[in-house]
């Protein structure tokens, strides 16, 4: 198993930045296929970004690419999402996800997951 918690999440004006951090414990970090999804209020759970096991591929939901990074640190068990250019509609809780099976955007694929930390972008 592994235990997942995100922080960084915050208050932000539109068009600014914020970086949300993973920090696992349990099992090897290294091991898992690691991804980044998001609920807002009254909507369905989606994802933003996923990364791979190695060689580290990463996945993009199309409303993020260009704005959004993610990436991880297997030696800090931490994974990265780097949010540039943000407006009101990213507003949502986000988590972070593990799986050892699965992988990439797809929801259905995750075991673990974090408690979520709230981004709010203001307009």
């Amino acid at each position: 198993q592994v235990q997942l918690v995100e922080s960084g999440g915050g208050l932000v004006q539109s068009g600014g930045s914020l970086r949300l951090s993973c920090a696992a414990s349990g099992r090897a970090f290294s091991d898992y296929n690691l991804g980044w999804f998001r609920q807002a209020p009254g909507k369905e759970r989606e994802s933003v970004a996923a990364i791979s096991r190695l060689p580290f591929t990463t996945y993009y939901a199309d409303s993020v690419k260009g704005r959004f990074t993610v990436s991880r640190d297997n030696a800090k068990n931490t994974a990265y999402l780097q949010m540039n250019s943000l407006k009101p509609e990213d507003t949502a809780v986000y988590y972070c996800a593990a799986s050892a099976r699965g992988g990439g955007l797809v929801l259905s694929s995750y075991d673990y997951w974090g408690q979520g930390t709230q981004v709010t972008v203001s307009s």
